[in-house]
């Protein structure tokens, strides 16, 4: 028989302490340019840089919040904004479109749909704790 460690409480709050909104949006803002750039190759069309211009603008709102945190407010909102955004534009326009077509576009859809829906969570769970205290 085979025993497995229990993971300690100081690696759980390791693991959650590392996964925060500002490290949710850096994730999302790179697999949105990340995917983008890779669907602009695969398929040489300009509507596969959308993601990618999404992306640019969370990173820059990463880097605003990581540098001037009394910005946090304003910039937390113009990133919860553009992830809804582009979060309804995968599900409603693109994710119909691949799963009819397959392959790599799908895969690419749903890494893109996945990491918006994990920000717009931490976002939403922000915005729950801030109302809090």
């Amino acid at each position: 028989m085979i025993k497995v460690p229990a993971i300690s409480v100081a690696n759980e709050r390791t693991v959650s302490a590392t996964m925060n909104v500002s490290n949710a949006n850096l994730l999302n803002s790179l697999s949105l340019m990340i995917m983008g750039i890779w669907g602009y190759f695969a398929v040489s069309s300009v509507t596969a840089l959308i993601p990618v211009a999404f992306g640019i603008v969370l990173f820059i709102c990463y880097l605003i919040s990581s540098k001037r945190p009394d910005l946090n407010k304003l910039v937390s909102h113009i990133a919860i904004l553009l992830t809804l955004i582009i979060l309804l534009a995968l599900i409603g326009m693109r994710l119909p479109t691949s799963i009819d077509s397959g392959g790599a576009g799908l895969a690419r859809v749903l890494v893109m749909i996945v990491t918006s829906v994990l920000a717009m969570v931490f976002f939403v769970k922000s915005f729950i704790d801030a109302r809090r205290s």
